[in-house]
């Protein structure tokens, strides 16, 4: 398995309990195939670079997880349908990434 991680936009006319409803699900996608999440974030509304679909606001969430590529192209298909979703961007992440992102955690968890 490899593992992954996922930035996505939501459209900032959502409440805070249907963007949870919205990461959910897609959370669920990814585990009712086989993938494992490892870590999920919430880092709240902001302000986009640049109008996307005239809104210049978005929910933004962080999600890491490990999957097998085929479950990836699913999920990614899953996103593009859905409206709710403004933009998104999936990478796969090699071992400096995984050392980065297990010291940003452990540093964010430090300071909360």
């Amino acid at each position: 398995m490899n593992s992954y991680e996922t930035v996505f936009i939501l459209t900032p006319v959502l409440s805070d309990e249907q963007a949870k409803e919205a990461v959910q699900k897609f959370e669920g996608e990814i585990t009712s195939k086989g993938g494992k999440i490892k870590h999920s974030e919430s880092w709240g509304l902001r302000k986009l670079a640049y109008p996307i679909q005239k809104k210049s606001t978005g929910f933004y969430f962080l999600v890491e997880f490990e999957a097998e590529g085929n479950v990836v192209a699913d999920y990614e298909l899953m996103m593009k349908r859905d409206e709710r979703v403004l933009r998104f961007l999936t990478v796969k992440m090699d071992a400096d990434h995984l050392a980065y992102a297990d010291k940003r955690r452990a540093k964010a968890g430090a300071t909360a």
